[in-house]
């Protein structure tokens, strides 16, 4: 089984190292790593200071579909045995990602309604928040390392919940002097704790499981993380639509859910050291000379990457894909403010929104069995020419998809189903968000492995690391443009002139949707063109069909 030895080829110094970075990353982005079929064996000689770790990835047997499905679950049983502590981190992470996903969800309708700001102004807080959130997770892994789990979720959670009331302080009064700039400062002071509480996370899902558990511990953090996805956007819902509630009630979740995951560390977080395979607490003490040896400049790494072509594989890869990575920021971004303007006030944003974490976990769990079925380049390309599709569900003409659906509900005569304006835009909404999660599922995974596939022997870590660099640009970039494309092509009062059907083809959020429709898909048909070159010298794991 090929082993990937991430710190002998990149920076080591935390407990954050290149493949963490790259896996909470993907992930709490909504994006998968392919955790049924990736086994992680993660072994590390760290306590505050340096860490090594390798990871093994290995295929399972050939079983059948029900087999599979079955043994994904069976395999949580190795987790009887952990520790207190480690449960006690998947309540936070729960109750984290329902607080994240709520915030990232509605920031935007809360700087336009609450705030009063432009499309375009609350797109560049957005970038600015968004932004530092990735770059500091290069800092603040070093900082979970030399600070410990208990003090790193303490600090990331008291200033969470700090920059979180000073945030819904400044909507609340709307008088107070400097109020803009004051909000952007809570916002760019909120930035180190959002990406302290992943480092946390990704270094107690080590601490706190051993050898024979840390597959499934990653897996449940996932499955954990997912649900407090699906339960945020229920929960924008019930404050908005049922309790009648600004989006200030929705980000000030934040505050209570930080309270309370410090009163669950107090409680269950009480040691932190390394979970051994004996199942008891052991102190590992790290080889520092053995650590040393192993590290390298950034200038020394940087320079054998652009000599190599494997490298630039990956880069024009990367580039290709940038227009389907930033399909899902979209869904932040631009959707939000795209249904409330077309659906009117009472849209159910965030039940469209909790779509995908839903959809994910079922299509995780119904994949499996194929998972390892097909060429893995052509299910990349596959999986990002349907996400791409999702774009292309939004440009429909709302009339012929109101025919479809009168013709269903002559049949099924139920109100959701009749031939309005509402229901036909809520279908292709629901159309898109399908596609773009099944989509999701088959891609995202398979980018992961065809990295690893490319990348050199022994340079595989600093490729995955590498593979985040796609995803920074697409959030940049997209959150930079956001508030323009949304004044140009999704303003206020656009529902209504759709609905008169006076809004010229180009001047409505259908034209919107079909550019950036066309951008994305323009890139996995290249790179299917393309497929001999880039799939050049790399070592798959089996004999694809």
């Amino acid at each position: 089984m090929p082993g990937i030895l991430c710190d002998g080829n990149s920076e080591a110094g935390s407990a954050l190292n290149c493949v963490d970075l790259a896996l909470h990353e993907y992930l709490r982005d909504k994006s998968l790593w392919a955790t049924y079929v990736f086994q992680l064996s993660l072994s590390s000689d760290s306590k505050e200071g340096f860490n090594v770790m390798s990871v093994t990835v290995s295929l399972p047997a050939e079983k059948s579909a029900t087999q599979m499905i079955l043994d994904y679950f069976r395999s949580f049983r190795v987790l009887k045995n952990t520790p207190r502590e480690f449960w006690g981190m998947q309540a936070i992470n729960f109750l984290d990602s329902t607080a994240y996903f709520s915030l990232i969800t509605v920031i935007t309708l809360f700087l336009s309604e609450e705030i009063r700001l432009t499309d375009e102004n609350a797109g560049y807080i957005v970038t600015l928040f968004t932004s530092l959130v990735t770059i500091l997770l290069l800092f603040t892994g070093v900082m979970t390392d030399v600070l410990g789990i208990r003090k790193s979720l303490t600090i990331a959670m008291l200033s969470r919940t700090v920059t979180t009331i000073a945030v819904v302080a400044l909507a609340v009064f709307p008088d107070v002097p400097f109020r803009v700039p004051l909000l952007v400062a809570a916002f760019v002071l909120m930035a180190p704790s959002a990406a302290m509480v992943q480092t946390v996370f990704q270094s107690t899902n080590k601490r706190f499981t051993n050898t024979s558990s840390r597959s499934a511990g990653f897996n449940l953090w996932y499955l954990f993380m997912n649900i407090g996805a699906a339960t945020s956007g229920f929960l924008i819902d019930e404050v908005r639509l049922v309790l009648k509630l600004s989006n200030t009630w929705i980000i000030g979740t934040g505050i209570v859910t930080s309270v309370v995951s410090l009163i669950l560390m107090l409680l269950f977080v009480r040691r932190e050291e390394q979970f051994g395979d004996n199942n008891t607490f052991i102190e590992v003490v790290p080889d520092a000379d053995k650590v040393l040896a192993k590290r390298r400049s950034p200038a020394q790494i940087l320079k054998e990457l652009i000599s190599e072509t494997a490298f630039w594989r990956f880069v024009v890869l990367a580039s290709l894909l940038l227009g389907v990575r930033a399909v899902f920021v979209y869904v932040y971004l631009l959707m939000p403010k795209y249904w409330i303007r077309t659906l009117g006030e009472n849209a159910a944003v965030g039940t469209l929104n909790a779509i995908n974490p839903v959809l994910i976990v079922i299509g995780l769990i119904l994949f499996i069995p194929i998972a390892n079925k097909f060429n893995i380049f052509k299910m990349l390309i596959f999986g990002a020419t349907i996400s791409c599709l999702s774009l292309f569900a939004l440009v429909m003409p709302w009339q012929s998809v109101g025919a479809g659906l009168g013709v269903v509900h002559n049949i099924f005569p139920v109100e959701w189903l009749a031939n309005t304006f509402n229901n036909s835009y809520y279908a292709m909404s629901v159309i898109s968000m399908l596609l773009l999660s099944v989509g999701e599922v088959l891609w995202s995974p398979k980018l992961q492995e065809y990295t690893a596939a490319i990348a050199p022997e022994g340079q595989e870590g600093t490729y995955l690391g590498l593979s985040l660099l796609p995803w920074f640009v697409a959030k940049t970039v997209v959150s930079l443009i956001s508030g323009h494309m949304l004044s140009r092509w999704v303003p206020e009062g656009v529902g209504e002139k759709l609905r008169a059907g006076t809004l010229p083809f180009w001047e409505s959020p259908e034209a919107m949707w079909l550019i950036l429709g066309i951008f994305a898909l323009a890139g996995p048909f290249i790179a299917y063109l393309m497929q001999d070159w880039l799939t050049k010298g790399a070592r798959w794991k089996k004999t694809e069909s």
